[in-house]
C-alpha cells in the first residue's frame, strides 16, 4: 500500500531547476535513505513531502488520513515551555483526559453524592489506561533519556537550549508523536555515539514509514532498506533524475557499480552498432545497395539513441608512502595522556606496539582525549608520565579535525605550493584539478572555503608528504558521501599504517584491524582499552558481554558510588584551586555516570515492553531494571553530597 505517491515532481527557482520530473512512491513500512552530492535538493525535496514548500510542477498525492512529521537540520524554535511541556504535546488526548480526571477528582473529595461522577471517571480511567496513559512518563523518558538528555535537562526552558539540543528535542516529540511518515533530514547530525545507537534500535523496531537524508553510511546499513540516489548533471542545470535501490547503504554500493558499468557496456554497444551502420551506408548509397543503405539510414534516424552515462565529477585521491618503515611504527611504555600546565589526567593506557601496516581506530566520547593523544604521539604534547617512541624511518602524516595546519590567508594554489617547495605551478594545477579545485577556485582564499573545500586541501597536502604513517582526525568530517567513498578506497589501499581518530563507523569498520576505545572506569578514571580485531567484531564482544550481564537473574550487589569519597576530598580543599578543579571534575563524573544509568534504565524498559508475555525474560530484565535503579537513586545521593 502507497502512503504518497509522486508523479513529474519539478522544482525550479526562476530558470535553474533543483530537479526535474522525479517519480516515486512510499510505500508502508519502507525505510528509505535519499542520498546525493550537496546541492542535489535532497532538503528541498524533503520540505516539499512535508508541505512546508510546493513544487513548481508534478503531483504530490498522500493516502487518506496520513500522518506525517519533519525534522528539519537547524530549528528555530525558542518556546519558553520546558522540554516535558513539549514532550506532552504529543499526547494532547490522554493529557485531556487525565486534565478531566483531575477535575473529577477535586470534585469527589466534597460531600455529597458522586454516583455520576464516579462512573464516568471510572470509564474515563479504562479509557486513560487503554490509550497508555499510565505508562505515559515511562514512554517520555525512555526517548529523551535515549536521545541524551537527563532529569534535570527535563525542566529546562527550550529557550535556554543550544541548536542542537534544540533538534534533539524536536526528533524527541516526532518520535513520541509516531506519525506514518517520519522526514527526517541529517537526524545524527547532533547526536553521540550512544545516541546514534539508541536511534538506529528505536528505528528498526519501529513499524512506521521513514525517508532519511543522511551521510551517516552505518546508519544507513543499520536502518535503512531502500536507497534513492538524487544524481546532477550540468547538461540541464540540475537534478534530472533518481535512481531507486533495494537494500541499505552497502547493497546499494555494489548495485550502482553493476548498474552503471552494465549502462556503460549497453551504450558502446550501440554506439558501435551506429558506427557500423553509418560505415555501411556511406559506402552503399550511390551503389547497387543504394535502397538497402537508405532503408538502414532511415532506421537509424529513427532509433532511440541511448545517453552516456552520467559521470559525477568526483574527487581523485591516491596515497601512497615514499619509503618503508621499520615493523614497529608505535611504542607506548606506562603512558598516561594529559596536560601538564593544570596536572589534568585525560587517560592511561597500557603498554602498547602498533606494528607496520596496521590500522588502528581510536574511538571514544566527545572530551575523552582523543585528539590529545595524537598530539602526544605527535610530540607536541608531552605525556604526564611514561613514554612514546616512533619505531625506524617512521615518516608521520596528520590530517588534523579543525584543519588548524591551513593558512587560512592563503589561496587554495599558494597552500599548495607552500606545502612542497619542489612542485611547478601546472604540477599544482593539476593536482588541485584532481581535487576539484578547477579554474579560479584555485585562486580562492582558504577563509571563504566551506568545510568540505577545506578538507580536500588539506587531504590534498597529504599526498604530497609521502607519509608512510598517518595520524587521521575526524577525516570524513564535512566530506559529501562521494568523497567519502573515495578516502575510505585511497585508505584500504594505503600501504603504510594508520591511526585514525573518526565517529564514521563505516570507515572505522571498513579500515580498523584494532580498536582502541577510551571508556570511563566504575573509579571515574578513563582507560584506553585495546582490541585486537574489527570493529563489527569489537561490537559483537561488548553484545556479547551485556547478553550474559542480562542473563543474571539475581545480580550482583552493586558496587557503592565512588562519589562520596571523592567528595570528601574535595570539601578538604574547597578553597583551593586544585580543590575546585577536582570538584567540577567530580561533579561531571557523577553527572555522566547519572546520565549512562539513565539512557540504561531507559533501554531495560524499553526492552520489557518487547518481552511481552515472555515471562522468563521479563523477570530477568525486572532484575537489571531493579538493579539499574539502586545504582540510579545511589548515584543521585553522591551527586547531591557535591
Amino acid at each position: 500500500m502507497s502512503l504518497l505517491t509522486a508523479t513529474a515532481l519539478t522544482k525550479s527557482y526562476g530558470a535553474y531547476d533543483v530537479f526535474v520530473g522525479l517519480d516515486f512512491a512510499v510505500a508502508k513500512g519502507d525505510k528509505i535513505a535519499l542520498i546525493g552530492p550537496n546541492g542535489c535538493g535532497k532538503t528541498t525535496l524533503l520540505r516539499i513531502l512535508s508541505k512546508l514548500d510546493d513544487a513548481s510542477k508534478g503531483e504530490l498525492h498522500y493516502a487518506r488520513g496520513v500522518t506525517f512529521g519533519y525534522l528539519a537540520q537547524t530549528v528555530e524554535d525558542g518556546a519558553e515551555t520546558t522540554v516535558w511541556d513539549a514532550m506532552q504535546t504529543s499526547f494532547p488526548e490522554l493529557i485531556a483526559i487525565q486534565d478531566r480526571m483531575k477535575r473529577m477528582e477535586e470534585e469527589l473529595l466534597t460531600p455529597g453524592s458522586h454516583a455520576v461522577t464516579l462512573a464516568k471517571y471510572g470509564s474515563l480511567q479504562h479509557e486513560f489506561e487503554l490509550l497508555g496513559g499510565y505508562d505515559l512518563d515511562a514512554r517520555i523518558r525512555r526517548v529523551l533519556t535515549g536521545l541524551g538528555f537527563t532529569r534535570q535537562d527535563e525542566q529546562k526552558r527550550i529557550s535556554h537550549l543550544s541548536g542542537g539540543q534544540r533538534v534533539r528535542v524536536a526528533l524527541a516529540r516526532l518520535l513520541l508523536l509516531d506519525p506514518d511518515i517520519l522526514l527526517l533530514d541529517e537526524p545524527t547530525n547532533h547526536l553521540d555515539a550512544q545516541g546514534i545507537e539508541w536511534l538506529e534500535h528505536y528505528l528498526q523496531e519501529w513499524e512506521g514509514t521513514l525517508v532519511c537524508v543522511s551521510h551517516d553510511r552505518y546508519f544507513m546499513d543499520e536502518v535503512c532498506e531502500r536507497v534513492w540516489e538524487m544524481s546532477l548533471t550540468d547538461a540541464m542545470g540540475g537534478t534530472v533524475r533518481m535512481e531507486q535501490y533495494h537494500g541499505n547503504y552497502t547493497d546499494y554500493v555494489v548495485q550502482r557499480t553493476e548498474r552503471r558499468e552494465r549502462a556503460l557496456t549497453v551504450f558502446e554497444a550501440q554506439q558501435e552498432f551506429i558506427k557500423k551502420e553509418q560505415e555501411f551506408i556511406r559506402r552503399n548509397i550511390a551503389g547497387q545497395n543504394t535502397n538497402q543503405a537508405k532503408g538502414r539510414r532511415t532506421r537509424l534516424n529513427r532509433m532511440e539513441r541511448l545517453e552516456k552515462p552520467i559521470e559525477n565529477k568526483l574527487m581523485a585521491l591516491r596515497l601512497g608512502s615514499a619509503t618503508r618503515s621499520g615493523n614497529i611504527v608505535l611504542e607506548a611504555t606506562n603512558l598516561t595522556v594529559g596536560y601538564r600546565d593544570d596536572g589534568r589526567t585525560l587517560f592511561s593506557c597500557p603498554d602498547l606496539q602498533l606494528l607496520r601496516t596496521e590500522r588502528a581506530a581510536l574511538i571514544g566520547a566527545n572530551g575523552t582525549g582523543k585528539t590529545s593523544f595524537l598530539k602526544t604521539v605527535l610530540a607536541t604534547i608531552p605525556p604526564l608520565a611514561g613514554t612514546v617512541r616512533l619505531g625506524a624511518a617512521v615518516n608521520i602524516g596528520y590530517f588534523a579535525q579543525a584543519h588548524e595546519g591551513l593558512n587560512l590567508d592563503n589561496t587554495v594554489l599558494e597552500e599548495l605550493m607552500a606545502a612542497d617547495g619542489t612542485i611547478t605551478l601546472p604540477m599544482a594545477r593539476n593536482i588541485l584539478g584532481r581535487f576539484l579545485f578547477a579554474g579560479d577556485d584555485a585562486f580562492k582564499k582558504l577563509g571563504v572555503l566551506s568545510g568540505g573545500e577545506r578538507g580536500r586541501v588539506a587531504l590534498a597536502k597529504l599526498t604530497l608528504q609521502g607519509a608512510n604513517f598517518l595520524l587521521l582526525d575526524e577525516p570524513t568530517n564535512h566530506l559529501d558521501i562521494p568523497s567519502q567513498e573515495i578516502l575510505t578506497d585511497a585508505l584500504d589501499h594505503f600501504d603504510g599504517t594508520l591511526l585514525l581518530v573518526s565517529h564514521d563507523r563505516y570507515l572505522v569498520a571498513a579500515l580498523a584491524t584494532q580498536v582502541w576505545s577510551l571508556e570511563r572506569e566504575t573509579d571515574g578514571r578513563t582507560q584506553l582499552n585495546i582490541f585486537k580485531g574489527t570493529y563489527d567484531a569489537w561490537k559483537e564482544s561488548l553484545d556479547e558481554a551485556l547478553r550474559k550481564d542480562s542473563a543474571r537473574v539475581t545480580p550482583p550487589v552493586a558496587k557503592p558510588a565512588v562519589a562520596k569519597p571523592i567528595s570528601m576530598a574535595v570539601d578538604q580543599n574547597a578553597t583551593s584551586k586544585n580543590g575546585q578543579i577536582k570538584k567540577q571534575r567530580a561533579l561531571e563524573e557523577a553527572e555522566q555516570r547519572i546520565t549512562y544509568l539513565e539512557r540504561k534504565l531507559s533501554e531495560l524498559s524499553w526492552q520489557m515492553e518487547l518481552a511481552g508475555s515472555n515471562y522468563e525474560r521479563a523477570k530477568e530484565l525486572g532484575a537489571d531494571y531493579s538493579r539499574v535503579e539502586s545504582d540510579l537513586a545511589q548515584a543521585w545521593d553522591a551527586l547531591s553530597l557535591l
